[in-house]
Protein backbone atom coordinates (compact mmCIF):
# COMPACT_ATOMS: atom_id res chain seq x y z
CA UNK A 1 0.00 0.00 0.00
CA UNK A 2 1.33 3.12 -1.07
CA UNK A 3 2.35 5.82 1.71
CA UNK A 4 1.72 9.43 1.41
CA UNK A 5 1.37 12.55 3.83
CA UNK A 6 -2.12 12.59 3.50
CA UNK A 7 -4.44 10.69 0.96
CA UNK A 8 -6.13 12.33 -1.62
CA UNK A 9 -8.85 9.95 -2.22
CA UNK A 10 -9.90 10.81 1.88
CA UNK A 11 -10.01 14.03 1.15
CA UNK A 12 -12.32 13.70 -1.45
CA UNK A 13 -14.91 15.28 0.41
CA UNK A 14 -12.50 18.40 1.16
CA UNK A 15 -11.72 19.00 -2.67
CA UNK A 16 -15.65 18.55 -3.74
CA UNK A 17 -16.41 21.30 -1.26
CA UNK A 18 -13.84 23.55 -3.53
CA UNK A 19 -15.12 22.65 -6.60
CA UNK A 20 -18.77 23.19 -5.42
CA UNK A 21 -17.27 26.86 -4.19
CA UNK A 22 -15.73 27.69 -7.46
CA UNK A 23 -18.54 26.18 -9.97
CA UNK A 24 -21.29 27.91 -7.92
CA UNK A 25 -21.38 31.14 -9.94
CA UNK A 26 -21.00 29.54 -13.61
CA UNK A 27 -23.94 26.80 -12.30
CA UNK A 28 -26.11 29.58 -11.44
CA UNK A 29 -25.83 31.76 -14.66
CA UNK A 30 -25.95 28.86 -16.95
CA UNK A 31 -28.97 27.36 -15.24
CA UNK A 32 -30.93 31.07 -14.57
CA UNK A 33 -29.86 31.90 -18.45
CA UNK A 34 -32.85 30.22 -19.85
CA UNK A 35 -35.26 31.87 -17.29
CA UNK A 36 -34.23 35.51 -18.57
CA UNK A 37 -31.57 36.00 -15.97
CA UNK A 38 -28.57 37.03 -17.72
CA UNK A 39 -25.42 37.50 -15.52
CA UNK A 40 -22.58 36.90 -18.04
CA UNK A 41 -21.39 39.87 -19.98
CA UNK A 42 -22.53 39.01 -23.05
CA UNK A 43 -20.94 40.30 -26.42
CA UNK A 44 -22.52 41.12 -29.84
CA UNK A 45 -21.20 38.06 -31.31
CA UNK A 46 -23.99 36.11 -28.95
CA UNK A 47 -26.75 38.76 -28.30
CA UNK A 48 -26.25 41.09 -31.86
CA UNK A 49 -25.65 45.10 -31.16
CA UNK A 50 -23.74 47.46 -32.60
CA UNK A 51 -19.66 47.00 -33.47
CA UNK A 52 -17.52 50.44 -34.94
CA UNK A 53 -13.80 50.81 -35.37
CA UNK A 54 -11.94 53.73 -35.74
CA UNK A 55 -8.43 54.47 -37.31
CA UNK A 56 -6.93 57.19 -34.03
CA UNK A 57 -3.60 57.23 -35.63
CA UNK A 58 -1.74 56.38 -32.53
CA UNK A 59 -1.15 52.91 -30.60
CA UNK A 60 -4.09 51.85 -28.44
CA UNK A 61 -2.59 51.47 -25.06
CA UNK A 62 -4.27 49.77 -21.77
CA UNK A 63 -5.34 53.83 -20.65
CA UNK A 64 -7.25 54.22 -24.03
CA UNK A 65 -9.43 50.59 -24.30
CA UNK A 66 -9.61 50.23 -20.53
CA UNK A 67 -10.92 53.63 -19.61
CA UNK A 68 -10.71 56.53 -22.09
CA UNK A 69 -12.76 55.04 -24.98
CA UNK A 70 -15.46 53.11 -22.76
CA UNK A 71 -16.12 56.48 -20.52
CA UNK A 72 -16.73 58.36 -24.06
CA UNK A 73 -18.95 55.78 -25.39
CA UNK A 74 -20.90 56.10 -22.12
CA UNK A 75 -20.90 59.77 -22.14
CA UNK A 76 -22.37 59.62 -26.17
CA UNK A 77 -24.88 56.97 -25.52
CA UNK A 78 -25.59 56.65 -21.76
CA UNK A 79 -24.73 52.67 -23.20
CA UNK A 80 -21.72 51.07 -21.16
CA UNK A 81 -19.45 49.39 -24.00
CA UNK A 82 -19.46 45.28 -23.71
CA UNK A 83 -15.54 45.61 -25.31
CA UNK A 84 -12.96 48.07 -26.47
CA UNK A 85 -10.23 45.97 -28.19
CA UNK A 86 -7.15 47.19 -30.08
CA UNK A 87 -6.81 45.93 -33.88
CA UNK A 88 -5.48 46.50 -36.81
CA UNK A 89 -1.65 45.70 -38.20
CA UNK A 90 -0.43 48.18 -36.60
CA UNK A 91 -2.41 48.47 -33.44
CA UNK A 92 -3.73 52.08 -34.13
CA UNK A 93 -7.40 50.96 -34.38
CA UNK A 94 -9.65 50.53 -31.83
CA UNK A 95 -12.77 47.66 -31.99
CA UNK A 96 -16.10 49.11 -29.51
CA UNK A 97 -18.79 46.13 -29.58
CA UNK A 98 -22.38 47.39 -27.94
CA UNK A 99 -25.66 46.41 -27.82
CA UNK A 100 -27.82 47.70 -30.24
CA UNK A 101 -27.31 51.51 -30.94
CA UNK A 102 -29.50 53.52 -33.44
CA UNK A 103 -28.34 56.20 -36.04
CA UNK A 104 -28.46 59.45 -33.52
CA UNK A 105 -26.18 57.05 -31.05
CA UNK A 106 -23.78 55.80 -33.25
CA UNK A 107 -23.46 59.95 -34.72
CA UNK A 108 -22.94 60.76 -30.83
CA UNK A 109 -20.07 57.99 -30.98
CA UNK A 110 -18.73 59.13 -34.05
CA UNK A 111 -18.36 62.73 -32.88
CA UNK A 112 -17.03 62.20 -30.11
CA UNK A 113 -14.32 60.31 -31.73
CA UNK A 114 -13.42 62.83 -33.66
CA UNK A 115 -13.37 65.27 -31.28
CA UNK A 116 -11.33 63.37 -29.01
CA UNK A 117 -8.59 62.05 -30.96
CA UNK A 118 -8.87 64.68 -33.89
CA UNK A 119 -9.92 61.93 -36.75
CA UNK A 120 -11.82 62.97 -39.80
CA UNK A 121 -14.81 60.82 -40.98
CA UNK A 122 -12.39 58.63 -43.36
CA UNK A 123 -10.75 57.07 -40.19
CA UNK A 124 -14.28 56.05 -39.28
CA UNK A 125 -13.17 51.93 -40.68
CA UNK A 126 -16.65 50.83 -40.08
CA UNK A 127 -20.02 50.31 -38.56
CA UNK A 128 -21.95 47.68 -38.74
CA UNK A 129 -24.87 45.67 -36.74
CA UNK A 130 -24.62 42.33 -35.85
CA UNK A 131 -28.35 40.18 -36.19
CA UNK A 132 -28.96 38.31 -32.76
CA UNK A 133 -30.40 35.74 -34.97
CA UNK A 134 -26.81 34.84 -35.97
CA UNK A 135 -25.51 34.73 -32.59
CA UNK A 136 -27.88 31.97 -31.47
CA UNK A 137 -26.89 30.20 -34.44
CA UNK A 138 -23.18 30.36 -33.10
CA UNK A 139 -24.43 29.11 -29.66
CA UNK A 140 -26.07 26.36 -31.33
CA UNK A 141 -23.16 25.57 -33.17
CA UNK A 142 -20.82 25.84 -30.06
CA UNK A 143 -22.77 23.90 -28.15
CA UNK A 144 -23.06 20.78 -30.65
CA UNK A 145 -19.33 21.28 -30.89
CA UNK A 146 -18.53 20.52 -27.50
CA UNK A 147 -21.10 17.88 -26.84
CA UNK A 148 -19.34 15.72 -30.13
CA UNK A 149 -16.08 16.61 -28.03
CA UNK A 150 -17.64 14.85 -24.79
CA UNK A 151 -19.19 12.06 -26.54
CA UNK A 152 -16.24 11.24 -28.90
CA UNK A 153 -13.68 11.33 -25.31
CA UNK A 154 -16.45 9.24 -23.52
CA UNK A 155 -16.08 6.93 -25.99
CA UNK A 156 -12.53 6.72 -26.54
CA UNK A 157 -12.03 6.29 -22.62
CA UNK A 158 -14.42 3.91 -22.08
CA UNK A 159 -12.77 2.13 -25.34
CA UNK A 160 -9.14 2.77 -23.68
CA UNK A 161 -9.99 1.95 -19.59
CA UNK A 162 -13.17 1.29 -18.96
CA UNK A 163 -16.86 3.16 -18.43
CA UNK A 164 -16.69 4.56 -14.82
CA UNK A 165 -13.09 6.11 -15.99
CA UNK A 166 -15.09 7.85 -18.90
CA UNK A 167 -17.96 8.93 -16.26
CA UNK A 168 -15.09 10.44 -14.16
CA UNK A 169 -13.37 12.19 -17.12
CA UNK A 170 -16.27 13.72 -18.11
CA UNK A 171 -17.49 14.64 -14.93
CA UNK A 172 -14.31 17.14 -14.90
CA UNK A 173 -14.41 17.90 -17.94
CA UNK A 174 -17.51 19.17 -16.70
CA UNK A 175 -15.92 20.69 -13.82
CA UNK A 176 -13.31 22.47 -15.23
CA UNK A 177 -15.97 24.23 -17.58
CA UNK A 178 -17.92 25.72 -14.97
CA UNK A 179 -15.28 27.02 -13.58
CA UNK A 180 -14.27 28.76 -16.49
CA UNK A 181 -17.76 30.29 -16.66
CA UNK A 182 -17.51 31.26 -12.90
CA UNK A 183 -14.49 33.41 -14.28
CA UNK A 184 -16.77 34.62 -16.92
CA UNK A 185 -19.22 35.79 -14.57
CA UNK A 186 -16.46 36.95 -11.85
CA UNK A 187 -14.04 39.14 -13.87
CA UNK A 188 -17.16 40.74 -16.14
CA UNK A 189 -15.04 38.45 -19.45
CA UNK A 190 -16.92 39.51 -22.36
CA UNK A 191 -18.89 36.42 -23.56
CA UNK A 192 -18.06 35.85 -27.38
CA UNK A 193 -16.55 34.04 -30.12
CA UNK A 194 -13.28 33.03 -27.73
CA UNK A 195 -15.19 31.27 -25.28
CA UNK A 196 -15.67 28.32 -27.91
CA UNK A 197 -12.02 28.47 -28.69
CA UNK A 198 -11.30 28.23 -25.09
CA UNK A 199 -13.74 26.12 -24.31
CA UNK A 200 -12.60 23.51 -26.65
CA UNK A 201 -8.92 23.75 -25.96
CA UNK A 202 -9.64 23.46 -22.18
CA UNK A 203 -11.45 20.09 -22.40
CA UNK A 204 -8.75 18.70 -24.78
CA UNK A 205 -5.88 20.16 -22.32
CA UNK A 206 -8.14 18.73 -19.52
CA UNK A 207 -8.76 15.05 -20.73
CA UNK A 208 -5.13 14.51 -21.50
CA UNK A 209 -4.08 15.27 -18.09
CA UNK A 210 -6.60 13.06 -16.72
CA UNK A 211 -5.96 10.33 -18.78
CA UNK A 212 -1.89 10.46 -17.81
CA UNK A 213 -3.77 9.41 -14.27
CA UNK A 214 -5.80 6.72 -15.57
CA UNK A 215 -2.97 5.50 -17.84
CA UNK A 216 -0.84 4.85 -14.41
CA UNK A 217 -3.91 3.68 -12.88
CA UNK A 218 -3.68 0.65 -15.84
CA UNK A 219 -0.28 -0.05 -15.65
CA UNK A 220 0.05 -0.29 -11.49
CA UNK A 221 -2.97 -2.61 -11.81
CA UNK A 222 -0.85 -5.38 -14.15
CA UNK A 223 1.53 -6.14 -10.78
CA UNK A 224 -1.03 -4.93 -8.12
CA UNK A 225 -3.79 -7.87 -8.53
CA UNK A 226 -4.08 -8.22 -4.76
CA UNK A 227 -3.86 -4.49 -4.03
CA UNK A 228 -7.42 -2.77 -3.87
CA UNK A 229 -8.42 -0.58 -6.54
CA UNK A 230 -8.79 2.65 -4.55
CA UNK A 231 -4.78 1.86 -3.20
CA UNK A 232 -3.51 1.86 -6.62
CA UNK A 233 -5.14 5.16 -7.31
CA UNK A 234 -4.11 6.71 -4.48
CA UNK A 235 -0.36 5.54 -5.51
CA UNK A 236 -0.98 6.22 -8.91
CA UNK A 237 -1.99 9.67 -8.31
CA UNK A 238 1.24 10.26 -6.31
CA UNK A 239 3.36 9.22 -9.29
CA UNK A 240 2.01 11.53 -11.26
CA UNK A 241 1.65 14.42 -9.55
CA UNK A 242 4.71 15.96 -10.03
CA UNK A 243 4.09 15.27 -14.17
CA UNK A 244 1.03 17.26 -13.74
CA UNK A 245 2.01 20.32 -11.80
CA UNK A 246 5.36 20.72 -14.36
CA UNK A 247 3.18 20.81 -17.42
CA UNK A 248 1.08 23.26 -16.12
CA UNK A 249 3.86 25.53 -14.98
CA UNK A 250 5.03 25.35 -18.09
CA UNK A 251 2.22 25.85 -20.03
CA UNK A 252 0.77 28.53 -17.70
CA UNK A 253 3.99 30.71 -18.22
CA UNK A 254 3.57 30.77 -22.11
CA UNK A 255 -0.03 31.21 -21.35
CA UNK A 256 0.94 33.78 -18.84
CA UNK A 257 3.12 35.60 -21.10
CA UNK A 258 0.94 36.49 -23.79
CA UNK A 259 -1.84 37.87 -20.64
CA UNK A 260 0.97 40.37 -19.48
CA UNK A 261 2.39 41.61 -22.72
CA UNK A 262 -1.03 40.92 -24.93
CA UNK A 263 -3.56 43.63 -26.20
CA UNK A 264 -6.84 43.97 -24.47
CA UNK A 265 -8.24 40.83 -26.98
CA UNK A 266 -5.51 38.66 -25.93
CA UNK A 267 -6.61 38.85 -22.51
CA UNK A 268 -9.56 38.19 -22.81
CA UNK A 269 -8.70 35.00 -23.91
CA UNK A 270 -6.01 33.96 -22.09
CA UNK A 271 -7.45 34.48 -19.04
CA UNK A 272 -10.24 32.64 -18.80
CA UNK A 273 -7.46 30.03 -20.11
CA UNK A 274 -5.02 30.46 -17.26
CA UNK A 275 -8.02 29.73 -15.38
CA UNK A 276 -9.29 26.88 -17.26
CA UNK A 277 -5.67 25.19 -17.20
CA UNK A 278 -4.92 25.61 -13.17
CA UNK A 279 -8.95 24.23 -13.24
CA UNK A 280 -7.71 20.93 -15.20
CA UNK A 281 -4.52 20.56 -13.07
CA UNK A 282 -6.92 20.67 -10.07
CA UNK A 283 -9.27 18.03 -11.32
CA UNK A 284 -7.12 15.95 -12.34
CA UNK A 285 -5.17 15.57 -9.56
CA UNK A 286 -7.80 15.72 -6.81
CA UNK A 287 -10.86 14.49 -8.74
CA UNK A 288 -10.70 12.69 -11.98
CA UNK A 289 -9.23 9.25 -9.68
CA UNK A 290 -11.37 9.66 -6.72
CA UNK A 291 -14.49 9.91 -8.97
CA UNK A 292 -13.09 6.70 -10.82
CA UNK A 293 -12.85 5.00 -7.93
CA UNK A 294 -15.99 5.84 -6.33
CA UNK A 295 -17.86 5.10 -9.63
CA UNK A 296 -15.87 1.53 -9.99
CA UNK A 297 -16.97 0.79 -6.26
CA UNK A 298 -20.43 1.02 -7.31
CA UNK A 299 -20.32 -1.86 -9.80
CA UNK A 300 -21.71 -5.58 -8.43
CA UNK A 301 -17.81 -6.26 -9.84
CA UNK A 302 -15.75 -4.47 -7.94
CA UNK A 303 -17.11 -5.09 -4.89
CA UNK A 304 -16.60 -9.22 -5.16
CA UNK A 305 -13.13 -7.95 -5.82
CA UNK A 306 -12.88 -6.15 -2.56
CA UNK A 307 -14.41 -8.69 -0.87
CA UNK A 308 -11.84 -11.17 -2.42
CA UNK A 309 -8.99 -8.96 -1.41
CA UNK A 310 -10.02 -8.68 1.71
CA UNK A 311 -10.62 -12.12 2.10
CA UNK A 312 -7.14 -12.97 1.22
CA UNK A 313 -5.25 -10.37 3.11
CA UNK A 314 -7.43 -12.31 6.61
CA UNK A 315 -6.35 -15.43 5.42
CA UNK A 316 -2.36 -13.54 4.92
CA UNK A 317 -2.80 -12.67 8.52
CA UNK A 318 -4.10 -15.80 10.16
CA UNK A 319 -1.02 -17.54 8.52
CA UNK A 320 1.30 -15.01 9.94
CA UNK A 321 0.05 -15.77 13.23
CA UNK A 322 -0.11 -19.57 13.37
Amino acid sequence: MHTAKFSILKKFPIFAIISLILIAPGLVGLVTLPFGMNLFNMDVDFVGGTSMTFDIHEEVTSDISGSIVPELVEDATGVAPSSVQKTGDDGEEVLIKSTKLDNEQQKAVVAAMQEKFGITDNDTQGISDVNATIGKEMQSTAIIAALVAVVLMLLYITFRFELTSGLAAITCLAHDLLVVLSAYIVFRIPFNMTFIAVALTILGYSINSSIIVFDRVRENRKFARRELFEDTVEKSLWQTVGRTINTSITTLLTVGMIFLLGVTSLREFTLPMIIGIVAGAYSSLFLAGSLWAKYRGMSRKNQREKAQIKAQRARSEKKKKT
